[in-house]
């Protein structure tokens, strides 16, 4: 019995190490090797609001002024929603030179000045009017919306306790088999995974044009889908 607990431990370990890149373990007789998966999901406690701001002139400095007159736009449509401007965190300005690449000397035909923002958000009920917002300010081409978990630990840490509960469930349904006692744990590997979620990439002129119908906020009425954090462990326990 004692070899072929030893065997079945063996061939659990070399599938596994196939299928999940770990640490090599050595399976020790009287003991069994088991993995499992575990997740958690929970409501997302955070929106995150991304565009970029990208304009473009005929000279570097009239570039940077337009860009900062769109950060200003931004600025104020923060502010009419009750929310102050350095809530939001700005990237670092980039300015390039813009070519003609039909002219054969690739002539400088103006300067293009960029920037990203991110806003996070913990009241929803904002989501709408601020992307309408934006979109009617016309700052930028493209915004992106996802919900995240700010506390992504504590969920992370559900998620490895599913996993555990269910490897252990495993390996004791393998020891009650063979007639065994499921002994203490020898040793262990947890990996996490914390999908990135985006809801909906939406074209801002897009929404400015809908705008004159008056249409509800793309996020009105829905409630935002679960994030699901996911884990594996691998378990080595001793058999009793």
């Amino acid at each position: 019995m004692k070899s072929i607990l030893s065997l079945l431990a063996l061939v659990v370990l070399t599938a596994a190490a196939f299928a999940q890149e770990h640490p090599a373990v050595t399976a020790l007789p009287n003991s069994v090797y088991v993995g499992a998966d575990g997740k958690f999901e929970a409501a997302p406690d955070t929106a995150v609001i991304q565009f970029n701001i990208s304009v473009q002139d005929d000279t570097a400095q009239g570039a940077f002024q337009h860009a900062s007159k769109e950060v200003d736009a931004v600025r104020q449509v923060l502010r009419a929603d009750g929310i102050e401007p350095k809530a939001a965190n700005l990237g670092f300005f980039s300015t390039q030179p813009v070519y003609d690449w039909k002219n054969p000397k690739q002539k400088v035909v103006g300067y293009r000045v960029t920037t990203d923002v991110t806003l996070k958000l913990k009241d929803f009920s904002k989501i709408g009017p601020i992307t309408q917002q934006l979109a009617d300010a016309n700052v930028s081409e493209s915004l992106f919306l996802k919900y995240t978990l700010e506390n992504i630990d504590e969920a992370k840490n559900k998620a490895v306790e599913d996993a555990y509960r269910r490897a252990y469930n495993s390996a004791d349904t393998i020891a009650h088999a063979s007639g065994r006692t499921l002994g203490d744990l020898s040793y262990a590997s947890v990996d996490t995974f914390e999908p990135t979620r985006i809801v909906a990439p939406r074209m801002a002129r897009a929404m400015t044009a809908m705008a004159n119908s008056a249409p509800p906020a793309p996020t009105e009425e829905f409630t935002p889908q679960n994030v699901t954090v996911t884990a594996h462990v691998n378990a080595l326990f001793n058999l009793k």
